[in-house]
């Protein structure tokens, strides 16, 4: 398995041979060059990093090798230990530090780790910057320190609660309103940190919390990505224990997915569009996702009469546009929450407290709330990458197929029909070809899917 460099950072299975995987020399090959740009980057004589990981079999051993070769470059090092990818984000400017690094590989399977990278504002470093680290870890520009300016190591685990209490002071995140409805909820963390964090945040919200492998060992018991063909369990669950909804997290707690009260999923997409349609109701305003994202965010945005704008496929494209538009909330509409008031980061336990605040002032249940939004269903697929596969050349191909339709190619290829959408992209974070459709059904968004997948097949000659 190649290694993956990209804007969501440098990931690799771990095992196998130095360059083709993430392996111990890689970790510290990278982490070396992430210090030596962020010397050059911040000019300071003496710089903070801020260290975080989520609860993967290999994180010990990465988080390690990680936090050593900062110290040998004279850099000091704040150790939050098992944490999550959003309080790494808000650590780093509490800490007044310099950067921050999560070591985790979000929804990706258990084989897998990576190096998230977090500037000084504890927001994902951007391509040229990201560009910059790669070509010093190409060239192996390091210069390590002298025993006598070694950085040090403070264990500091204390930013979980910091985390929670800061999310609990938001003007718009009423626990009191939430206590007062005794909602009962299933919490799915996929064995990482969201089985500690999650149910804390709940349990201070006064939701009784029934726990579904939140046993922080590594373990993943299912796929960790938060969608409908991996959550059986949780879903059989809600209805077992008649709770009022589910809430799946993926390993470092930065993507959310809701079940609803009937033991269906509130949908991926609709988490951000629920978030927004609360925040909007309270601070009109702008709003912001990615291409691959649903169509119903822009229908709940223009409700409340703001604009919406869509960017690149990347946290960082969807925060650098979400700045220029004064966007008041945003995301992915793979359940990331970003809401600007606490950070610019997807943030699982702002989208939670948001969503519960939110229920608990309507007179709905989760299902009937789901049922007042506008009606889109999408269809998830992917094509393995092959050394044969000219992913540059499919996507000419099919811009060219369809150029008499609304197309963009800001990321990859998005052609825009008029009932319904697909995007084409290579991923950032796995050797595949994503393809996204959105229509006004199942069947729609499917049929579609794989008429765009035999178009593809086709030309790549697969």
């Amino acid at each position: 398995m190649t290694l993956i460099k990209s804007i969501s950072g440098i990931r690799g299975t771990i095992g196998g041979k130095v360059g083709d995987n993430l392996t111990p020399v890689d970790a510290v090959k990278f982490a070396s060059a992430y210090g030596t740009w962020l010397k050059t980057y911040s000019k300071k004589q003496k710089l903070t990093v801020v260290i975080g990981r989520d609860a993967r079999i290999s994180g010990p051993m990465i988080h390690n090798l990680v936090v050593n070769t900062l110290i040998g470059l004279g850099i000091d090092v704040i150790d939050l230990g098992l944490s999550t990818t959003p309080t790494v984000e808000i650590a780093v400017p509490m800490e007044n530090a310099d950067g921050g690094i999560i070591l985790t590989a979000s929804h990706n399977p258990k084989q897998w780790n990576a190096l998230k990278l977090l500037n000084e504002k504890g927001e994902f470093l951007n391509g040229d910057d990201g560009a910059k680290i790669l070509d010093i870890a190409e060239a192996e520009a390091f210069d390590f320190s002298d025993v006598d300016s070694l950085g040090t190591i403070t264990a500091n685990d204390a930013y979980m609660d910091i985390h929670i209490d800061e999310v609990l002071n938001l003007p718009l995140v009423d626990a009191e309103a939430v206590a007062k409805k005794k909602y009962k909820v299933v919490v799915d963390a996929v064995n990482s940190s969201g089985g500690i964090i999650i149910p804390k945040l709940l349990e201070q919200m006064g939701v009784e919390v029934v726990k579904l492998y939140c046993e922080p060992n590594g373990h993943f018991p299912h796929n960790p990505e938060p969608l409908k063909e991996h959550l059986g369990d949780i879903c059989t669950l809600v209805l077992k224990e008649k709770a009022d909804f589910g809430v799946v997290v993926d390993p470092d707690v930065d993507r959310l997915a809701f079940i609803s009260n009937d033991g269906e999923m509130f949908g991926e997409e609709y988490t951000l569009v629920a978030c927004a349609d609360y925040v909007l109701s309270k601070t009109p305003g702008n709003t912001v996702s990615n291409m691959s994202s649903s169509r119903a965010l822009n229908d709940i945005t223009m409700k409340h009469n703001g604009t919406y704008e869509a960017s690149a496929v990347g946290e960082v494209n969807v925060v650098t546009l979400m700045k220029a538009t004064n966007a008041v909330i945003g995301g992915e509409g793979n359940g990331g929450i970003i809401y600007p008031e606490l950070h610019y980061g997807r943030d699982s336990l702002v989208g939670v407290a948001l969503f519960l605040t939110y229920l608990a002032n309507q007179d709905l249940t989760v299902a009937e709330l789901r049922a007042t939004y506008p009606q889109y269903f999408m269809s998830k697929n992917k094509i393995e990458l092959t050394p044969q596969i000219n992913v540059d050349s499919i996507l000419k191909a099919m811009t060219s197929k369809y150029k008499s339709e609304r197309i963009s190619t800001i990321d990859g290829v998005k052609i825009d029909f008029a009932e319904n959408w697909v995007h084409l992209r290579k991923s950032n974070t796995e050797p595949i070809i994503r393809i996204y459709t959105e229509a006004k059904s199942q069947k729609e968004a499917d049929a579609l899917a794989i008429r765009i997948i035999d178009e593809i097949k086709e030309v790549a000659g697969i």
